[in-house]
């Protein structure tokens, strides 16, 4: 028999454990991180000048700090599905929330787009591959686009989807092709906005805290309360992230960190059917990749720059603006959208 009110208190219950798990465990992991020199390396470049004066004094922080993100959702949901399946106690079964229709694929996503990401991290660590360290963008793309295949085909096989919703106007069927095409877009696109947001302290951390919340949000307005709580588990480990990775970090999220969670945040709003509300939500990291596009672009084909540096956080920084408080305004600006984007879905549900 179900308590009453459960799902919100399976929500936040395991949120809240998945806070002090990874507040206990982050020590540990930054002390490992410390004894192997996995620290990042800011590399003196003729291409990026001002931010290699900028964050000079920031090389040998340790990276690979998001391992304490997915690491922690990894143990939990591990967790409760084992005590689920070996007492078969109600309490573990309610507990449990791996399943194939709601949080199966973004953790597999989640994992995989993880491992990479630290093979990247360990490649620029080592100052092994191109420019003194670490995977090309071309090598990275295609990669993350294997990952995103998959995804695809697990929608169409797994779950029989090819459906859109576009907000106030409802749900339009646009073949499996299309869907496909969607759904790799949005997933490289959100994987690669998110990792150019990563780049001051507690900047990456805190945008994605307020996407992950937004969305755990739609998960439970919708009834998939297995989804929720996955994205409440992860704003946990994201909460206990931040405590030790704002001004001056302690470690660096890396691309285990940033890659995993926006290719898990764009699979989130597919699942939830919501992929519009992305870019509202997720302004900030559309902002931070459009930033880059007309940098490259200009420097390509009108050969000079917009920015002074990009994306447009050492941009701003540049001009002289502190590093907290760029990160400030930005998660006050990523609060403001998440709620916007939040506004948006209830009241075209009706709610």
């Amino acid at each position: 028999m179900e308590i009453p009110f459960f799902p919100l208190i399976k929500i936040f219950s395991l949120s809240t454990l998945s806070f002090l798990i990874a507040l206990i465990w982050v020590p540990f992991l930054i002390r490992f991180l410390k004894k192997h020199n996995m620290g990042k390396q800011i590399r003196e470049s003729d291409s990026t000048p001002i931010f290699s004066k900028m964050h000079q004094i920031k090389s040998g922080t340790p990276t690979m700090g998001g391992i304490l993100i997915w690491g922690t959702t990894l143990i939990l949901i591990f967790l409760f599905f084992c005590l689920a399946k070996l007492t078969h106690l109600p309490i573990f079964e309610q507990l449990n929330f791996l399943t194939q229709r709601e949080t199966l694929l973004p953790l597999g996503a989640l994992i995989a787009s993880a491992l990479v990401g630290i093979g990247d991290d360990y490649l620029n660590v080592k100052k092994i591959g191109s420019h003194g360290g670490g995977l090309k963008v071309k090598h990275r793309l295609i990669i993350y686009t294997l990952i995103a295949c998959f995804g695809a085909l697990w929608f169409y096989f797994k779950l029989s989807w090819s459906t859109i919703h576009i907000p106030f106007f409802g749900n339009y069927d646009i073949g499996y092709l299309w869907y496909s095409l969607l759904f790799i877009f949005v997933m490289i696109a959100t994987a690669f906005s998110v990792n150019e947001i990563d780049g001051l302290d507690g900047l990456a951390g805190g945008t994605l805290l307020f996407s992950f919340v937004a969305f755990g949000v739609i998960a439970f307005v919708l009834e998939r309360v297995n989804l929720a709580t996955f994205c409440g588990v992860i704003s946990g480990a994201l909460l206990a992230f931040l405590w030790f990775n704002v001004y001056p970090a302690k470690f660096f999220m890396g691309d285990t960190g940033a890659m995993s969670l926006g290719i898990t945040l764009g699979i989130i709003a597919m699942l939830t059917n919501t992929f519009l509300l992305l870019p509202i939500i997720g302004f900030l990291f559309m902002i931070e990749s459009l930033s880059v596009i007309v940098q490259i672009s200009s420097k390509k084909f009108l050969h000079k720059k917009v920015f002074l540096s990009s994306p447009i956080h050492h941009h701003l920084e540049a001009r002289g603006w502190l590093e907290p408080q760029i990160v400030m305004r930005f998660w006050i600006i990523a609060g403001v959208t998440a709620i916007i984007g939040l506004i948006i879905f209830l009241v075209d549900k009706g709610i």
